[in-house]
């Protein structure tokens, strides 16, 4: 019973956050154009904001965990890997198989998963170890997602374009600031810290609240099947396949925690506005995003419930 009121109070307050953002929009105290302009503002200013300051506090000698890194890597190669074999086999419309890839493939781990990471590990937890996997992590989900994307439009990867999509995505930016800093021992004075970290405080409820604003269940008409497929891989198979190599591979405690929301959160936000960008269904993307991360309070409960009953975390 203390395992399920454990799980229970982790995720409950991330669906009560999205439940509010879906709320406004119904009573229309936001339109689709604000929502675009807030999440834009959430995405370039508060995540890269967070992601900054989670790096910059953090102590290297007890936060870098190359085990971690490294399975974190290969798990993200592997399941990239998987989709580009399996995804055609299932679905041969190209614009839908790139999304599919990239929304089985690409978590929100940021937006999603560090959330779950606090609220079960408590802000005193390893977290930076976490920023440093989201750090290296984010511009592999970044690189992947444009050449499925691109295969799957009918052309051939552009390499440079990838380069310049990872080189000016403002998380991996802010990641890589971060990273120097660390590396450098460079110290912020307090009195820029502390509002860094008062404006890290407000992403991941604002980015909740949006994404609670932006679903549309209208939006998946025409492509139930494709859905049924993307959101089974994102939230149950590819978790299950790479949860357990982990616990096979010995790992535990907050750990395992991080693998397990990296490989168990919803498909990212940014994959829709990837998928628009890129000529891929945008609202087969959309409908991922959405109905992911509405499963996902369910699944993600279940992950952390089973998890927790077997003392692995």
């Amino acid at each position: 019973m203390e395992n399920l009121i454990l799980a229970f109070n982790v995720v409950l307050p991330l669906f009560l956050m999205m439940a509010l953002g879906y709320f406004i929009k119904c009573i229309k105290m936001v339109d689709e154009v604000t929502l675009r302009k807030m999440n834009n503002v959430v995405f370039r200013v508060f995540l890269t904001i967070l992601l900054f300051y989670n790096i910059v506090v953090t102590d290297l000698t007890t936060a870098f965990n190359g085990p971690l890194i490294l399975t974190a890597v290969l798990f993200v190669i592997a399941e990239f890997a998987l989709c580009m074999i399996v995804v055609p086999l299932v679905e041969k419309e190209k614009r839908r198989r790139g999304v599919l890839i990239q929304g089985i493939m690409r978590s929100n781990f940021v937006i999603f998963g560090l959330p779950v990471l606090i609220s079960l590990c408590g802000e005193g937890g390893n977290t930076g170890a976490v920023s440093l996997v989201i750090a290296v992590v984010v511009p592999m989900f970044n690189a992947f997602s444009v050449i499925a994307l691109e295969i799957n439009r009918g052309g051939r990867p552009n390499f440079w374009k990838i380069a310049k999509s990872v080189a000016t995505n403002p998380l991996i930016i802010a990641s890589a600031l971060g990273l120097v800093m660390l590396a450098l021992n460079i110290k912020l004075p307090q009195v820029l810290l502390k509002p860094i970290g008062d404006l890290a405080k407000v992403a991941t409820p604002l980015a909740l609240v949006i994404l609670g604003a932006e679903f549309n269940f209208s939006s998946v008409k025409g492509c139930v099947r494709q859905l049924a497929i993307g959101v089974a891989g994102r939230l149950v198979i590819m978790p299950l396949i790479f949860v357990t190599i982990a616990v096979m591979l010995g790992f535990r405690g907050e750990e395992l925690i991080a693998l397990m929301v990296m490989l168990a959160a919803p498909p990212a936000v940014s994959s829709f506005t990837m998928a628009q960008q890129m000529d891929g269904d945008s609202e087969l993307a959309g409908g991922l995003v959405v109905f992911g991360s509405l499963l996902a309070v369910l699944t993600m409960f279940l992950w952390i419930f089973a998890l927790k009953s077997l003392a692995l975390i």
